[in-house]
């Protein structure tokens, strides 16, 4: 090696590591482990407006959807696809009973969201959102958009428990 490439080699400046993944950056072909389940995400959506990403997660042939939202710090739910349907969006209860558990409505919003690969809804658009939370501190998402209904039921789940594998 010549001495010049020596002293370019010095004085050359290394190359910044790459930034580790976050969970808030990960989208559809990267892995994530949430309670110790190692699921590959396969859909993403995202609210800008609240700082929400709805993650479609799949373990073999269970979906389950990862819910995150950064507020004063970041909130976890892991919720999973339920049956069930409402008839309109403008008759959506306060108060919904479902297998012998009663959920109380703690937030509605709506906003604008982007899709990118599996998701219940095929592509972005104006989204509503109906969060409940029964005494037992279990949860129910319903969700709405372009005249169809969708309903999760689920738990929220500690940020320990939540951590990024593989990034694409």
């Amino acid at each position: 090696m010549s001495i010049f490439k020596r002293i370019k080699n010095i004085l050359s400046k290394p190359e910044p590591q790459k930034a580790e993944r976050g969970i808030l950056s990960i989208g559809p072909g990267d892995v994530c482990e949430v309670s110790l389940v190692t699921y590959q995400v396969v859909g993403r959506t995202q609210n800008r407006q609240r700082n929400l990403i709805v993650l479609t997660l799949q373990d073999g042939a269970s979906i389950r959807y990862l819910t995150i939202e950064e507020r004063e710090r970041t909130l976890y739910a892991l919720y999973e696809p339920i049956d069930g349907r409402l008839d309109s969006v403008d008759e959506v209860p306060t108060v919904i009973e479902l297998d012998d558990r009663t959920y109380h409505m703690e937030e509605q919003y709506n906003g604008f969201i982007t899709a990118a690969g599996k998701t219940p809804f095929f592509q972005g658009g104006e989204q509503y959102v109906w969060q409940y939370q029964s005494d037992d501190m279990k949860l129910l998402r319903v969700e709405w958009q372009d005249g169809r209904f969708m309903l999760y039921e689920g738990e929220d789940v500690l940020p320990a428990d939540v951590r990024v594998l593989r990034g694409s």
